[in-house]
């Protein structure tokens, strides 16, 4: 299909089909589909696994029902973020999927925990043996809603279903990372070639309503629905609640990490990560910093000029009492200060 590809965490990845601008268009428009095989798919079953997954991860997972999946974080004792995750329960065991960047570090974490703690679980890694495609847009469902033999228009915002198709076993989530409605789904990878070809049936077509998108349009998709990354938002030095995610730490429950975010809520974070508007269309890339009358009160962590919105934005972190909706700031490009105020995230949220 044309594509340019990169070397990204030992996965060759398309990083563009015909131009990321284009490619978000699409997406948000109409479809597209993304080869998302590189996130890490990990499965746990045996009887301790629910409370092994409650005592690594910061959501109740206990609560979950079966053909639920949530978004939680692995974090380390000081309460630093070791990945973001989601966690899916499957009737006999759990599905985890993770960064691509994350998982040769995760998986050995995960046994020796399970060690240490005399669990009975069992970890499996099947990252290599499956593929995962990503199709979102505002027209993906009634596109592909007849191709698979599961209602997936029946199914809720992060749920997800396994069934057979030609005695082939698939998992397909309702989720995404493009701020659109869409489905992901997980197939042996001995017939993922097959399965793209039927699931975006015609793509190569000028008009098609589902076409081929890489990870730059990922990424200035991600940013607009203000969707954390690891490695930009997120990492090991910085805890959940400073990055906004609170609503996916409970608190009420020993976990690893636990102990030290209780600190963190009890004090307050001291800086908090927010929405940036930048005036004009120069760009605030990562690691940009973040001035206030002469001072410097914060970092970028991803910034873009957003295709939709037609505005230069940015996440950033910045001192917890510079954090209200309206603050004026500065984003200091290269020496030149670039006016800037917070905003309410997301920048764009896909109409009702």
């Amino acid at each position: 299909m044309g594509a340019k590809l990169v070397d990204f965490c030992g996965w060759e990845m398309p990083i563009v089909y015909r131009g990321i601008i284009d490619e978000h268009v699409q997406t948000r428009q109409s479809g597209s589909i993304f080869d998302v095989s590189h996130m890490g798919r990990l499965q746990f079953s045996g009887k301790d696994a629910t409370a092994f997954l409650n005592h690594i991860v910061t959501r109740n997972v206990a609560e979950q029902k079966v053909g639920q999946s949530r978004y939680s974080l692995v974090c380390n004792e000081a309460g630093g973020v070791m990945d973001d995750i989601i966690v899916s329960r499957d009737e006999k065991n759990w599905i985890m999927v993770c960064n691509a960047s994350n998982r040769e570090k995760l998986v050995p974490y995960f046994h020796q925990v399970r060690d240490k703690t005399a669990m009975a679980v069992e970890i499996a890694d099947n990252t290599e043996s499956t593929a995962m495609v990503a199709l979102q847009g505002p027209k993906v469902i009634d596109k592909i809603a007849d191709s698979l033999p599961v209602d997936i228009r029946a199914l809720k915002r992060y749920g997800f279903e396994s069934g057979s198709l030609m005695l082939t076993k698939f998992t397909v989530f309702r989720s995404g990372y493009t701020g659109e409605d869409g489905v992901e789904v997980v197939i042996p990878a001995k017939v993922a070639g097959m399965a793209m070809k039927m699931l975006g049936a015609g793509m190569g077509k000028p008009d098609a309503v589902i076409k081929p998108a890489g990870l730059g349009a990922r990424d200035t998709l991600r940013l607009e629905a203000a969707m954390p990354l690891y490695g930009h938002e997120l990492n090991e030095e910085t805890d959940p609640l400073s990055a906004g995610l609170g609503w996916a730490v409970d608190l009420k429950k020993d976990f690893v990490g636990a102990a030290a975010l209780r600190k963190v809520a009890e004090a307050g974070p001291k800086r908090k990560l927010v929405g940036l508007e930048l005036e004009g269309r120069r760009i605030a890339r990562q690691g940009t910093p973040v001035v206030k009358d002469g001072k410097v009160v914060g970092e970028v962590t991803s910034g873009t000029f957003a295709p939709t919105l037609q505005k230069s934005i940015a996440m950033a972190f910045v001192d917890a009492a510079l954090t209200g909706e309206g603050t004026e700031l500065s984003a200091d490009l290269k020496g030149t200060l670039n006016p800037a105020k917070v905003v309410k995230m997301p920048f764009y949220k896909r109409p009702a």
